[in-house]
């Protein structure tokens, strides 16, 4: 996922940074800055791709379009 964020939002993204907390075991979230993108919890898993870069893409750069991600009939996991 990491990678794909990269590709996708080069541009935007200057890293994506992994943080293992070991503390707090089955805890997965998704931060950009100090907005919460993704909570395993709270949204019931984990995110497939198109969905994570459609969320990421509403945050950062809400008038860019994701091409084959935005097409209806698109199945990409």
């Amino acid at each position: 996922m990491a990678q794909e964020l990269l590709s996708t939002f080069s541009n935007e993204l200057g890293k994506v940074t992994l943080s293992p907390e070991h503390k707090t075991a089955g805890h997965f979230q998704i931060e950009l800055e100090d907005q919460l993108i993704w909570c395993r919890k709270r949204d019931g898993g984990f995110p497939d791709v198109k969905t994570l870069k459609q969320r990421i893409r509403d945050t950062i750069a809400p008038e860019r379009d994701l091409g084959h991600l935005e097409d209806p009939t698109s199945d990409l996991h």
